[in-house]
């Protein structure tokens, strides 16, 4: 049995990118492994956060992780602000970093380009999240191939203070789906779908109403020769659209090429339609059953007391090998 540990940010609409990228894994890795599934809220606040906003999103992601099929009997469900070790070791790893490796991260130079001023934390959160994954001795970490860089940095930064302190953090490995792990917008399907994309009809929400999930596949962006045919390089829309419907439908893309042989877009994106809708139905029904029930507040609060447990305890080593504890332990 391995620990695994994802989080994912209280900002912006849950997409099903979000869903078949990492909650659809972390139903089948629970079964398996001790699993830690951290709502980051403290990532959220790298940008200007409207508060009530923020405290609706996370209990909004709170309910969705659990109508996605996350048993609190099975795996550790919490709010990262709820813990402090994940900001004390924060800091830590901040101090065995480098500006330069910062700096040369995908993210931060996407977010922070044209801008006159940017948060110092849009630099430093990749410490941060290194603190999330380290503190629960994490040997896997579940991720859309978009994080993969900064899962490197973590691994570089436990390597760092092992040989520098002592070997306290275990070295964590990435786990990508080899099929849903980058679904990519509708309108512009060369980009990835953002639950941050100001132009709704890019992305699906997991609570988007069936009317709407046809409406947005219908006027998803293909091309004109109307052949269903995976070619990410000259057919990305119909290849992501491929992409959705294999990862929902449990069919491989091959299997789905075959069926639509010599059939339209039109033909394709309903049935495509049908299945998404069909597939969110049961997520959004448990949804609505628990986002203002006593159920889910009981659910965060013993999540959050089991992580402070294991939390605690690996910071206090970590404090110790650096000499910051009065008494050597």
């Amino acid at each position: 049995m391995a620990v695994i540990f994802s989080g994912i940010q209280p900002s912006g609409t849950i997409t099903i990118g979000n869903y078949l990228g990492a909650m659809k894994q972390f139903t089948e890795l629970q079964n398996e492994h001790d699993c830690y599934f951290c709502i980051v809220n403290q990532h959220a606040i790298t940008v200007a956060q409207d508060p009530v906003a923020l405290r609706k999103n996370i209990r909004s992601l709170a309910a969705l992780y659990l109508a996605c099929g996350i048993d609190p009997d099975k795996s550790t469900l919490f709010v990262q602000s709820e813990v402090p070790a994940h900001a004390q070791l924060g800091w830590i790893m901040q101090c065995v970093s480098y500006i330069g490796e910062l700096e040369r991260m995908t993210q931060f130079k996407d977010k922070s380009k044209g801008k006159d001023a940017v948060s110092a934390a849009l630099l430093t959160y990749p410490p941060l999240m290194a603190a999330d994954i380290l503190l629960y001795g994490t040997e896997i970490v579940p991720v859309g191939d978009d994080q993969k860089q900064h899962i490197e940095l973590t691994r570089d930064l436990a390597e760092r203070f092992n040989n520098r302190y002592r070997e306290v953090f275990t070295i964590p490995e990435i786990r990508i789906p080899k099929v849903g792990a980058r679904v990519m917008s509708l309108t512009e399907p060369t980009k990835k779908m953002s639950k941050s994309d100001p132009n709704v009809k890019s992305m699906i929400s997991l609570l988007d109403e069936p009317k709407m999930i046809e409406k947005k596949i219908k006027s998803a962006v293909t091309d004109s020769d109307g052949i269903v045919k995976y070619d990410k390089e000259n057919k990305p829309g119909i290849s992501n659209l491929l992409t959705i419907y294999s990862s929902f439908a449990g069919k491989t893309i091959e299997e789905l090429e075959t069926q639509y042989e010599g059939k339209g877009y039109g033909e394709f994106k309903a049935d495509l339609a049908q299945v998404v809708i069909d597939a969110l139905k049961p997520i959004q029904d448990r949804y609505h059953e628990l986002i203002n029930s006593p159920e889910l507040d009981d659910i965060l609060e013993q999540g959050a007391e089991k992580a402070n447990r294991v939390a605690m305890k690996q910071l206090r080593k970590v404090e110790n090998a650096m000499g910051l504890s009065r008494k050597r332990r």
